[in-house]
């Protein structure tokens, strides 16, 4: 009997993977699309489990690209194939990837069906594993592929008949099994394991059941329930008892439970958007074994968005009790209404960590350690598994500028040294030099120098450039505007000086600046 040859996809762009998915009646030519994956990490755990015989991978991906996902799978995988999918016509940016073995090459744009299958089929009659014939399999329509058609987004036609038989009961619900994989030791429960127990547990309290594994990814199981209208209590407390017991001896683990539907035809909404949106609130209900949206608490309302500008007035007049006491209150009530997303509410933390550091800075506040430790508050709070690590972060980060504010209250304050520093933040886009800020205050320009040096953590040109780089990233962030117009915005007349000048303090040019926030 021939063997199906199985693909597995690795593309970061969902567009891509389902275009490939469904190109063809893959059956029809010998071969199955046994898994999909969105980087070269999640790509390897699903090698590990699948075992296909060909990769399709892109080369331009997040956290694993696809020049070392080739390199590890021929070096742990030798008989498995890699066919190259890239939007880059250079062919010098992927000779590594054929020195490491791929197979062949293809380019996105020139990707269509017919180049697609002859590819595939030249590199499945290189496997000696299988026996691949281009006619294996036939061209029947199956309910695995009616599902991945309707839970992809596409429509289809299909039988009636084939429905009732694969799905004889009213009724049908998703169940969504997020496990996010622990450092160094994999998930606990395997996607098999999970279906096993679900399996057999609702099967011996219910009886009339179906239940099937759906596509997903490598930290996700998905399965589709089809049960009878009349055994839907019985079967709830049936998956609940499998999530509290997997919740025990796996904290990381989540479960989520769609609300039952009986038209079939909806499972494109309810896997696309009802079941990830609640697997989704694990971020506000870490301890909850079982997500289900008639079980969720009322979200706190929250009233209005922080009122930035009446914190800042708070901090300048040096008020900063009163400030921090505004923040966390507000931070609180957003904790509870987990309408927010978590991408959304970490965002949210790291925009106040960088205002109040810049904040405190302009003020003349020591803040080398802080300024420094940012970018580390940054990825611990987007690394955050749930709301109240989020907040604990914020929390050490303002109990820390506390510590520094009141190092600075010990050591007195300047008010020359404040008109000074807001002089030089409200004039920064003029012609600003020590002469003529020392005719504005009366002073000789050699004695301000000295002065500025003396009372401040950073010398006038430094201080200057710091205040004239911050508002240009201010402006990179938040439009259009031209490189070179910027330049001129900030105070520079010389549009490379100011690129030069911007890239020795921020470590990027504007131009990477802006792309990367972008991104």
């Amino acid at each position: 009997m021939n063997e199906l040859c199985n693909i597995l996809i690795v593309d970061d762009e969902i567009l891509v993977r389902q275009g490939i998915k469904h190109h063809l009646s893959w059956k029809k030519y010998g071969f199955r699309i046994v898994g999909e994956a969105s980087n070269g990490k999640e790509a390897l755990e699903l090698i590990e489990a699948l075992r296909p015989h060909i990769v399709i991978t892109d080369i331009v991906m997040p956290i694993m690209d696809g020049e070392e996902l080739t390199r590890i799978v021929k070096q742990n995988y030798p008989d498995i194939e890699v066919i190259v999918l890239s939007s880059y016509g250079e062919f010098n940016y992927v000779r590594s990837t054929f020195q490491q073995g791929v197979a062949d090459y293809i380019l996105k744009p020139k990707l269509d069906t017919d180049e697609l299958l002859q590819v595939l089929q030249r590199t499945a009659h290189k496997i000696p594993t299988i026996q691949y014939q281009a006619d294996a399999g036939d061209n029947q329509i199956t309910m695995d592929h009616v599902i991945e058609k309707l839970i992809s987004g596409y429509s289809i036609e299909y039988d009636t008949e084939l429905l009732k038989q694969a799905f004889p009961y009213a009724r049908f619900a998703l169940i969504g099994i997020e496990q996010p994989a622990q450092q160094g030791t994999g998930r606990s429960y395997s996607a098999s394991d999970l279906f096993s127990r679900l399996t057999d547990r609702v099967t011996s309290a219910c009886g009339q059941i179906v239940l099937r594994p759906l596509p997903s990814d490598a930290h996700a199981a998905v399965f589709l329930a089809n049960l009878d209208p009349q055994k839907a209590d019985s079967w709830m407390t049936a998956v609940r008892e499998v999530a509290q017991e997997t919740k025990q001896a796996d904290p990381q683990i989540g479960w989520a439970v769609s609300h039952l539907f009986d038209d079939f035809n909806r499972i494109s909404e309810v896997y696309q958007d009802e079941l990830p949106k609640l697997l989704s609130y694990r971020f506000y209900f870490p301890e909850t074994a079982l997500l289900m949206e008639d079980g969720l608490p009322q979200p706190a309302q929250v009233d209005s968005s922080f009122n930035l500008k009446q914190f800042t007035e708070e901090m300048k007049r040096e008020h900063f009790d009163t400030a921090f006491q505004d923040l966390r209150s507000y931070v609180a009530a957003l904790s509870r209404s987990y309408n927010s997303t978590a991408f959304e509410f970490k965002s949210l933390l790291g925009n106040f960590v960088f205002n109040i550091t810049i904040l405190l800075g302009n003020q003349g506040y020591d803040m080398k350690e802080l300024d420094a430790a940012k970018y580390s508050y940054f990825k611990r709070i987007n690394d955050a598994p749930h709301v109240h690590e989020a907040v604990r972060l914020l929390e050490t980060f303002l109990e820390e500028a506390n510590r520094q504010i009141m190092a600075k209250t010990q050591q007195g304050s300047s008010t020359s040294m404040k008109k000074l520093l807001a002089y030089i933040e409200e004039h920064h886009a003029e012609t600003l030099n020590l002469t003529t800020l020392g005719q504005y205050f009366h002073f000789n320009p050699s004695y301000l120098s000295s002065y500025f040096t003396t009372h401040h953590t950073e010398g006038f040109s430094e201080y200057l450039n710091k205040i004239r780089v911050e508002k240009a990233a201010e402006l990179l962030r938040s439009g259009t505007m031209s490189i070179s117009d910027i330049s001129t915005t900030v105070g520079y007349s010389d549009p490379s000086y100011f690129t030069k000048v911007f890239k020795k303090m921020t470590g990027y040019s504007p131009s990477q600046y802006r792309r990367d926030h972008l991104h």
